[in-house]
């Protein structure tokens, strides 16, 4: 399956969990796009939390309609970032839309948190099935 694509034709570029850890040392930002409840639950130090999505009972699952400007609000155009949520779903949508409004440095992380956990990434003591969360929003 292909990398999906921005429609300015710029590539997502997805890592996995090592190569992410990589480059948060390397000075790399980490954006959470993950819902709020989910990011309090547990999360990468110092992250960046802009929600994609929410879950309303209104109309199910809908994107975010501040997402850009929330993510301007905290990010430079020109900041190196790595965007991870849950699984990698939303992130890589997230990245998406990102690319088209002109950030540049912007990578996917594979796998998402849980990924991060699964690899014993999470820093404390708590029990992996403590940190991570399931995903509500795959179908």
């Amino acid at each position: 399956m292909a990398s999906p694509k921005s429609s300015s034709e710029n590539v997502v570029v997805t890592v996995n969990v090592h190569a992410a850890k990589d480059l948060l040392c390397s000075g790399y930002r980490y954006l959470d796009v993950r819902t709020g409840e989910e990011f309090n639950k547990s999360h990468i130090e110092n992250a960046l939390n802009v929600p994609y999505m929410f879950i309303t009972p209104q109309a199910g699952k809908v994107v975010n309609p501040e997402f850009i400007d929330q993510v301007t609000a905290v990010c430079s155009k020109d900041d190196q970032i790595v965007v991870g949520c849950n699984s990698g779903g939303r992130s890589l949508r997230a990245c998406v839309e990102l690319l088209n409004a002109g950030f540049k440095h912007v990578k996917n992380m594979g796998g998402g948190y849980s990924e991060w956990v699964d690899n014993g990434f999470a820093e404390g003591d708590k029990p992996a099935a403590e940190l991570k969360t399931s995903c509500k929003f795959r179908p």
